[in-house]
């Protein structure tokens, strides 16, 4: 039934389904983030680039500004790993099962293309309804 509904109205139904795994994407890292920190991270950041920019001239002062830099990209990315691992494993079966729905539809050589391009607007309205780093 959900299987012929979906080849029926293919178009429809890969933006539905992006929707729906954005969703999920998003709710694991709002649950599971310290948003508080990231932004701390960001914020930093920030602080750096306008300090490396001042001191374009000085090599060793920007190499130091960059190794503090980089200290702080591996922080962000040690945060962003765990929730990246719970969604791993869902979203790639979800790839298996949607390739073999939408391969006897109109779209079997583009839906991977809706998908990205409705997946990345979902996204982002998401992360700013949820208001995520």
């Amino acid at each position: 039934m959900v299987i012929e509904l979906i080849q029926t109205y293919p178009r429809s139904s890969i933006v539905l389904i992006s929707l729906i795994v954005s969703f999920f994407i998003s709710l694991v890292n709002y649950l599971i983030l310290d948003k508080d920190r990231l932004r701390e991270i960001k914020r930093k950041q920030k602080e750096l680039q306008i300090r490396m920019k001042e001191h374009k001239n000085n090599p060793t002062k920007q190499m130091e500004l960059s190794k503090e830099m980089m200290s702080h990209t591996g922080e962000q990315l040690r945060h962003s790993f765990k929730p990246m691992l719970i969604t791993f494993v869902p979203v790639i079966v979800a790839f298996w099962w949607i390739k073999d729905v939408f391969a006897e539809t109109t779209i079997e050589g583009t839906w991977f293309w809706w998908y990205i391009i409705s997946a990345i607007v979902f996204s982002l309205l998401l992360r700013k309804l949820f208001k995520l780093p």
